[in-house]
């Protein structure tokens, strides 16, 4: 349950992206600020949060992300898209163009 909360509250957001990670993964270091840098150029109203799946398990198995990168967004509370480990960057700001141009 307490799991649950902290994610509620982190998601409770117009639109957020969760970066899920962790420190021994080389393509999580090299994709993330790639995604960080997308996401604050092109979608301002989008906040960007990055979790460490070793620190922080209970938000982690809250959000059913079981690999390492994983990606997911949410808009108004509910989850829209999920990426995980080979993910591109350009195909992952189309998707969420689309959704973004609709509440924005």
């Amino acid at each position: 349950m307490q799991e649950e909360k902290q994610l509620k509250d982190i998601i409770n957001k117009k639109g957020i992206v969760i970066y899920f990670y962790n420190n021994t993964c080389s393509s999580c270091k090299v994709l993330r600020p790639k995604v960080r840098n997308m996401i604050n150029e092109s979608f301002p109203g989008i906040e960007f949060k990055e979790i460490n799946v070793e620190e922080y398990p209970e938000i982690t198995a809250g959000a059913s992300v079981y690999s390492a990168p994983t990606i997911v967004v949410y808009f108004e509370g509910k989850e829209t898209l999920r990426e995980s480990r080979y993910i591109s960057v350009s195909h992952l700001e189309e998707k969420i163009e689309r959704y973004y141009s609709m509440l924005f």
